[in-house]
């Protein structure tokens, strides 16, 4: 009985050795490489700009006054519209005013009158004195009068101009083109009592005005790559601006400059500049924040990579390259220019590289890789 069993247990032991035979023994089979996107850099003609920050501006502003007193009769605009130079906005009481002409007119009449006269008087005593009816008292007498008639002639055109004038300024029109402000008085107010009144505000901002500060570095490379000074420049309008708002991309607006300091600022050691810029909409206000630059020069079959390949480190900026055995390699390289969302590189590489320009983080210098073209990744993403 006892030996059934041990046979038995030896049986169970040689079945369950000889199964375990049979299975398969486990191995380590390494990952694939990681797959990284590479590409060339290429060559592309950019331009050197100077980056500023300025402010706009109007072109012409104007603060509308009542020059002469009077009650404010009309205001023919609507707060805020746009206004057409010539466009008459306020119409100050003119009656008083109208009536000084007149009596301007009436006082001259009167004063051609007795001028007239006086020269008749004169011309008859001339002729009883070579008579000799008449002293020479007489004679000197009636040509004092018509000299001093004469005079008062001249005061009457004068006094008449100057009604013509006050009159003129009971009519307030817009000086230019732009836009108006809300108005300052109401009809019915007194205006122009002792002090030139303000009744409103234009702006015209059609060119626009944008003013913005360089510094000297700035400027002294500016000047040396164009060879030409900033005074000259700004007469002639011969250097172009780009300009874009704090809400825009890029810089949509094109314009000149168009001023230039005749100092730098010691304080700041900057020199104020001046650009104009079309503006026919209106849609750009007076006192927005403009970013503004300035195109040097443009530089032909230069190496670019995109920003986002550019790493730092305590080295200094590097992009990583995959050799001919697909080995991730660091190389360091010095950078230029920025062109949009690519950056130039000025030294380190060649144009034949294979850079990496996505799947940076499993680009680990001296690891092996599988390198895909963009337009690989791009195919296998799709599908």
């Amino acid at each position: 009985m006892h030996r059934r069993r041990t046979l038995g247990t030896l049986t169970l032991v040689f079945a369950l050795a000889a199964l375990a035979g049979c299975e398969e023994q486990n191995t380590y089979v390494p990952p694939p490489p990681p797959k990284v996107t590479v590409a060339q850099p290429e060559k592309q003609t950019v331009t050197d700009y100077v980056d500023l920050t300025g402010t706009t501006a109007a072109s012409n502003t104007v603060e509308l006054r009542a020059r002469v007193e009077g009650y404010l009769d009309k205001v023919l605009f609507e707060d805020g519209e746009r206004v057409k130079q010539g466009d008459l906005l306020f119409v100050i009481e003119q009656a008083p005013y109208e009536a000084s002409v007149q009596e301007a007119e009436a006082g001259l009449a009167r004063a051609k009158a007795q001028v007239k006269q006086a020269s008749l008087t004169a011309e008859r005593v001339g002729r009883a004195r070579k008579s000799g009816s008449v002293s020479q008292q007489a004679l000197d007498e009636a040509l004092a009068v018509e000299a001093v008639d004469a005079a008062d002639v001249l005061a009457r055109e004068a006094a008449l101009v100057k009604a013509k004038l006050d009159l003129s300024y009971t009519e307030v029109s817009a000086p230019f083109d732009g836009r108006i402000s809300r108005r300052l008085k109401d009809p019915g107010n007194l205006v122009g009592s002792g002090e030139d009144t303000v009744v409103a505000r234009i702006n015209q901002t059609d060119p626009l005005y944008v003013y913005f500060t360089i510094n000297e570095e700035d400027l002294l490379r500016a000047r040396e790559i164009r060879k030409d000074s900033a005074e000259r420049v700004s007469r002639e309008g011969t250097l172009p601006l780009e300009m874009g708002l704090a809400d825009e991309e890029g810089y949509p607006y094109d314009g000149t400059l168009n001023y230039a300091a005749i100092t730098l600022d010691g304080s700041t050691g900057t020199l104020l500049l001046r650009g104009t810029f079309p503006n026919p909409e209106g849609n750009i206000m007076a006192g927005q924040f403009a970013r503004v630059r300035i195109p040097l020069i443009e530089l032909q079959d230069h190496l670019v990579v995109p920003e986002h390949a550019i790493g730092y480190d305590q080295q200094g900026p590097h992009v990583f390259i995959v050799n001919a055995d697909n080995v991730v390699e660091r190389r360091s390289v010095k950078l230029g220019l920025v062109s949009g969302d690519r950056r130039v590189i000025a030294e380190g590489l060649t144009g034949d590289e294979r850079v990496v320009v996505n799947g940076l983080l499993r680009a680990i210098p001296g690891n092996t890789v599988d390198p895909l073209t963009q337009s690989e990744a791009g195919s296998k993403s799709d599908s």
